[in-house]
C-alpha cells in the first residue's frame, strides 16, 4: 500500500517538469522553423522576353536585322549594370541564332556566359530556372510561342495574353517568392 501511494505522490509532482520540458522543445522547434523560414523566404526574379527583331529572309534560323541589333544594344543599357542593386546573375536562351545574338551585348557587358537550353518544354524550364536561380535575377529569352508559355509555367497563372508576330517588345518581370504567389508584371520596352 505504501509503494502505490509513494507512485501517487512523485506522479503530479513530475507531471509539470515533463510539460515544462516538452513545451520548452516545442517552442525551441517552432522558433527554428520561423528562423529557417525567415532567411530562406527569397524571391527569384525572371525577366521573360522575346528574341530582337529577325530578318525576313526565308533562312531556317535568320540573323538578327538592324533594328533587331539596336533592340538588343537598348537591352544591354537596360540591364547591363555590373555593380549593386538589379545586377542579372544569369541569361538563358533557346540554341537559336536570333536568341544567342539578343542576349550577346548583355552578356558580354555583365561578363556572364549564356546558357543555351532547349526550347521545347517551357516547364521543365521554369523548373530549372527557378531550382538553379533561388533567389537571384534571371532573363530568359524566347520565342512567341514560348514566352506566353514560360510566363504561365514560372507564375501558375493561366491568362497570360499569347504573342503576335510583331510584338517584339513585350517584357515579362516574373517576381516568384519562394512562399506565395508570384506576381507578373507585363512592359513594353
Amino acid at each position: 500500500m505504501n509503494a502505490s501511494r509513494a507512485n501517487l505522490q512523485h506522479r503530479p509532482f513530475l507531471t509539470p517538469i515533463w510539460l515544462t520540458v516538452l513545451a520548452a522543445f516545442a517552442a525551441f522547434a517552432v522558433a527554428l522553423l520561423c528562423v529557417w523560414v525567415w532567411f530562406t523566404a527569397n524571391s527569384t526574379t525572371v525577366i521573360v522576353i522575346r528574341h530582337a527583331e529577325k530578318e525576313t529572309a526565308t533562312a531556317v534560323d535568320p540573323p538578327l536585322s538592324p533594328a533587331g541589333e539596336a533592340r538588343a544594344e537598348l537591352l544591354a543599357r537596360m540591364f547591363g549594370d555590373t555593380h549593386g542593386v538589379g545586377r542579372l546573375d544569369g541569361i538563358y536562351v533557346s540554341d537559336t541564332l536570333r536568341s544567342r545574338s539578343t542576349a550577346a551585348p548583355l552578356a558580354a557587358r555583365l561578363g556572364i556566359s549564356v546558357t543555351v537550353a532547349p526550347n521545347n518544354d517551357s516547364k521543365r524550364l521554369a523548373n530549372r530556372v527557378l531550382s538553379e536561380n533561388s533567389g537571384k535575377r534571371v532573363m530568359i529569352v524566347g520565342h512567341t510561342n514560348t514566352v506566353p508559355e514560360l510566363v504561365a509555367a514560372l507564375s501558375g497563372r493561366g491568362d497570360i495574353p499569347g504573342m503576335d508576330e510583331k510584338d517584339y517588345g513585350v517584357m515579362y518581370i516574373v517576381t516568384v517568392p519562394r512562399i506565395g504567389r508570384a506576381n507578373v508584371l507585363r512592359l513594353n520596352y
